[in-house]
């Protein structure tokens, strides 16, 4: 068998990287010991590493005929006569050699056969042209010489000077400020147009029940109120939505309990509004005087940072309180509601703050008092019917 050319072709894998990859000799061929096996493909091996792929047919194609391709060891050597063939460019025949492993003993030859086989059999990929640079020959070359001699001889046009800069008074982007304006204006409608109210409901003393209603002026729930319902999912807010018209309410809590979740539901929307607004100052102090409970409610809110957008109100609903019980509400006055209602609304861009001092009357207390006047009038009633001759009373004989 002739020599063919040792360079292998571009597309074709590195036989070298192949021979590499062939596993050691296993003693798997009853005819032949390991130590054999490894000296008969020692010198095809070497032969196909220094890249005589000729020489190592020779030798390989004389083992292949003693032993068949069901054996390891014939496998083995027709792996590496697949890798010397693809060397010479016969990319036909070293896929035919691996078609031949199929039945081979061995499951890793087979795989090994079957991979080198998918990468002879598939399609080889046309290079672009812009890859490659072709070289013109000596005589192009002269023409080009002799064509390109006036060109260089000729001076090239300098490239025109740029314009000079306007002069004189320049009309005023009255466009552009419209368009901002308009954009301006279009943010605060947008954006304000939600009314808040919060209540604060005394039932008994030392308990407060809250709850806050949002309203849309769209008339549709707001990302914003569905994303306050879900910040205070864990507190014992429960929520309830009715188109654009979010309530939150909580159950009878003890007042401090209370108070704490009332700041906390006011930073949260504060934050989701993207304000930075310091903690409110919120006390309810409550002296027991037995008859009755003396209640001291104060509330300080910071709304400096709230820019004063149309359409956004702010209300806090005190019940039962009466108008007499404020005693400080500033900048702007509570107003009296029917049923002992007092609202007061918040005022953007100010220092809130309110003060209320009233009496919470305790059952207990008032019971024990009407008991005691009670026993005092009978034993007064008592003494009359003493001092009047009656005696005590008898029971009937």
């Amino acid at each position: 068998m002739a020599d063919a050319p040792d360079s292998p072709p571009s597309s074709a894998v590195p036989p070298a990287a192949v021979a590499s990859a062939l596993p050691a000799a296993e003693p798997d061929d009853p005819s032949t010991e390991p130590a054999a096996q490894d000296a008969l493909l020692d010198p095809p091996r070497r032969a196909v590493e220094r890249g005589d792929y000729g020489r190592a047919l020779a030798q390989l194609e004389a083992l292949a005929a003693a032993h068949g391709a069901a054996s390891p060891f014939g496998g083995r050597l027709r792996l590496l006569m697949a890798t010397a063939l693809m060397g010479q460019g016969r990319s036909a025949e070293a896929a035919a050699v691996c078609r031949s492993l199929r039945a081979c003993r061995d499951a890793t030859l087979r795989a090994q056969a079957r991979e080198l086989e998918e990468v002879l059999d598939a399609p080889a990929l046309e290079r672009p042209r812009e890859w490659s640079m072709t070289l013109p020959s000596l005589a192009e070359l002269e023409s080009l010489e002799g064509n390109s001699q006036p060109l260089v001889r000729r001076r090239r046009p300098k490239p025109p000077a740029p314009p000079a800069p306007p002069t004189g008074p320049t009309s005023p982007p009255w466009g552009l400020a419209l368009l901002v304006g308009l954009v301006l204006v279009l943010t605060v409608l947008l954006g304000g147009c939600v009314q808040l109210e919060t209540t604060l409901r005394f039932p008994a003393p030392g308990r407060l029940q809250i709850s806050q209603t949002s309203l849309s002026a769209s008339g549709h729930s707001l990302p914003w109120q569905r994303q306050l319902a879900a910040a205070l999912q864990t507190t014992p807010l429960h929520r309830r939505q009715d188109h654009g018209l979010q309530t939150l309410s909580s159950p009878v809590l003890p007042a401090p309990q209370a108070l704490e979740l009332l700041g906390q539901s006011v930073a949260t929307a504060a934050q989701l509004a993207g304000l930075e607004l310091p903690p409110p100052q919120l006390q309810l102090e409550e002296r027991n005087w037995l008859l009755g409970v003396r209640q001291h409610f104060s509330m300080s809110l910071d709304l400096r940072a709230v820019p004063a957008l149309p359409g956004l109100d702010l209300h806090l609903h005190l019940e039962p309180v009466g108008p007499r019980a404020i005693r400080q509400a500033e900048p702007l006055p509570a107003r009296a509601l029917p049923g002992r209602r007092v609202v007061w609304s918040l005022q953007p861009g100010a220092l809130n703050r309110l003060e209320l001092r009233c009496w919470r009357w305790s059952r207990l207390g008032l019971g024990s008092l009407a008991i005691g006047a009670l026993l005092a009038l009978a034993l007064l009633l008592q003494q009359l019917r003493l001092r009047a001759g009656f005696g005590l009373p008898e029971l009937p004989a």
